[in-house]
């Protein structure tokens, strides 16, 4: 991660996202940085340059809401990068200090086990793979390890294969890990995951340095398994009440569909659930 604070990197890598024209900005001549210059975006957000200046070397710790709101619609930013930015400008005493459980609780891993023909499984902060039914991890089983998904999707061979529409699993899964980033950047786990995986790829690295934020969407997926081929699924990803830093991630096959078809044949091979340690806290999912 870079040396600067995480409210400038984001900024200058947005920035730099710019060009004058997206902005209705002419362009003259040469540039010696790519994007817009700081004093163009300090024009946009109705700020002085200096100002600017010192929110992207984090020299100004605490700017009002309506800067911020300026910063960001100056730098086109939609609804879900605006709330990173805002959360970036958080001290830590306005952070949650309670991060969440580290296990599954016994009532999720009972519910995921009783989908006999849906894949579910647990995400973390990082992307970890909390838990998962006999489903998904037969769905995964081309992989190494069904463990981290952003491993899986950057360093693991088979996820190329898996993922049918590569890059833009690549561009999701990272700027998954960059929203959650925005909630916790002090995170030992996120920072540990990002550290590996900078190290393991350059694809990883190149993007994570985009800055883009983005949560777990709703549209489908295209994955093709090595031994029920392919597989267009839909998916539904939900909060867990009591550990909100979880997610539930449900895939889904159409009625009557190949796809449908092909979860059966997975079914028929797959091993007993992968089981997280039980935690005795009642959860309940909302959308």
């Amino acid at each position: 991660m870079s040396n600067a604070t995480p409210l400038g990197d984001f900024l200058r890598a947005r920035r730099e996202a710019l060009k004058p024209h997206d902005v209705g900005l002419p362009e003259h001549g040469r540039r010696r940085v790519p994007g817009l210059r700081r004093e163009e975006v300090a024009l946009l957000a109705g700020v002085s340059s200096d100002y600017y200046i010192r929110l992207e070397q984090g020299r100004e710790n605490s700017p009002s809401a309506q800067v911020l709101d300026a910063v960001a619609q100056a730098l086109q930013l939609g609804p879900e990068a605006t709330d990173h930015l805002n959360r970036l400008c958080l001290t830590p005493t306005q952070r949650p200090r309670d991060r969440g459980e580290t296990t599954v609780s016994r009532q999720l891993l009972q519910l995921m086990d009783g989908w006999a023909h849906t894949p579910a499984f647990v995400l973390g902060p990082a992307l970890d793979i909390m838990a998962g039914n006999s489903l998904a991890t037969a769905l995964h089983s081309g992989f190494d390890g069904f463990d981290n998904l952003a491993r899986m999707v950057f360093v693991d061979p088979a996820g190329r294969e898996f993922y049918q529409e590569w890059e833009r699993a690549a561009h999701s899964c990272v700027a998954e890990l960059r929203a959650a980033y925005g909630h916790d950047p002090g995170s030992a786990r996120i920072a540990e995951v990002v550290a590996e995986l900078s190290a393991g790829s350059e694809e990883f690295a190149g993007i994570w340095e985009m800055h883009e934020v983005k949560s777990k969407s709703q549209e489908g997926k295209h994955l093709r398994h090595p031994q029920v081929g392919d597989l267009h699924i839909a998916f539904a990803a939900f909060t867990v009440n009591g550990a909100p830093h979880q997610q539930l991630v449900v895939y889904q096959a159409e009625p009557a569909s190949p796809t449908q078809a092909a979860f059966e044949r997975l079914r028929a091979m797959a091993s007993p659930p992968k089981q997280a340690p039980a935690a005795a806290a009642d959860v309940t999912v909302k959308d």
